[in-house]
């Protein structure tokens, strides 16, 4: 049973949740900063963070099984990825069909309780979150199509709150769009030779690595410049100033390593994007609270 459970994050990679979760719950402390200023630790305020985090863990949990299923058979083929769980035989597709379509439950129930309009588009966040795993099949937008997924967590986060979207969460929305855009491209570095050898569509295999990695970094400065933004239209204060400093010297840090060697692309990858993400989440969450809190003291 516990190698089934051990077996069963690997598939979905639950550590990697790190990365989309603290947006999102970046999203939800906006949401009611800006909208339920006097709703903090109400029933309300635990009500939603609870459907939240079950929302956001389930509906990855999903996507990224059937990714699995999507991709087992190019994992396969692959030196980086055949020790996966289902190349390795260590879990069944019909294990992973299940437990997909158990999250995918999980998700649409979570939604149903959020509220309406969450219920009511919850297929077709489905459709697009599993739609993404063939698209590196006919396009080398694959990359962006990572990032709206990822952005999808955040956006749904204040739709679950407020029930409707304005152009303050699309700025979020963006940085996620770009940040991860950027270090997926990044990643896809390591496969650069196998995505050519086997039709597959990459920045990297589109435009060479050099070019990707600048790529990559241009599209991390949209990333920065959407987060700096956010100082202004939320009227955050400073701690949120430093912790967008430390998210920036971050992102120099990640693409420092890259620079100086590519085979550091997995430190890169896994450690500063879940530096970036969980800094951003400290600190905005510590610059409401201040502002909740203290100035009005």
């Amino acid at each position: 049973m516990l190698k089934k459970i051990k077996n069963t994050l690997e598939l979905v990679k639950f550590s990697h949740t790190i990365f989309v979760l603290p947006f999102a719950l970046s999203a939800f402390f906006l949401a009611f900063y800006d909208k339920y200023p006097d709703s903090f630790g109400t029933p309300f305020f635990y009500f939603k963070i609870i459907w939240i985090i079950a929302a956001m863990a389930s509906g990855r949990s999903g996507a990224m099984a059937f990714n699995r299923i999507i991709d087992r058979k190019i994992d396969a083929k692959n030196k980086r990825t055949m020790g996966r769980t289902l190349p390795k035989g260590e879990l069944s597709v019909l294990y992973g069909i299940i437990f997909g379509t158990l999250s995918y439950a999980v998700l649409i129930i979570a939604a149903y309780e959020l509220n309406f309009t969450c219920f009511v588009l919850s297929p077709f966040v489905i459709i697009f979150v599993t739609f993404y795993s063939f698209t590196k099949r006919f396009t080398f937008f694959s990359h962006l199509a990572l990032g709206i997924s990822m952005a999808l967590g955040p956006l749904g986060t204040w739709l679950a709150v407020t029930g409707s979207l304005d152009y303050k969460i699309l700025i979020l929305g963006l940085a996620v769009v770009f940040w991860g855009a950027g270090f997926d491209i990044l990643y896809a570095v390591m496969d650069y030779d196998f995505d050519i050898a086997n039709g597959l569509f990459s920045v990297p295999a589109k435009f060479g690595i050099k070019n990707a990695v600048v790529i990559a970094r241009i599209l991390h400065l949209f990333a920065l410049l959407c987060l700096i933004y956010l100082y202004f239209i939320f009227n955050l204060n400073f701690l949120y100033i430093i912790g967008i400093i430390l998210v920036a010297g971050f992102f120099a840090y990640e693409h420092f390593l890259v620079y100086k060697s590519l085979n550091n692309i997995n430190m890169a990858f896994f450690t500063m994007n879940g530096y970036i993400s969980i800094t951003f989440f400290i600190f905005i969450s510590a610059s409401i609270a201040y502002a909740k809190f203290f100035i009005k003291v």
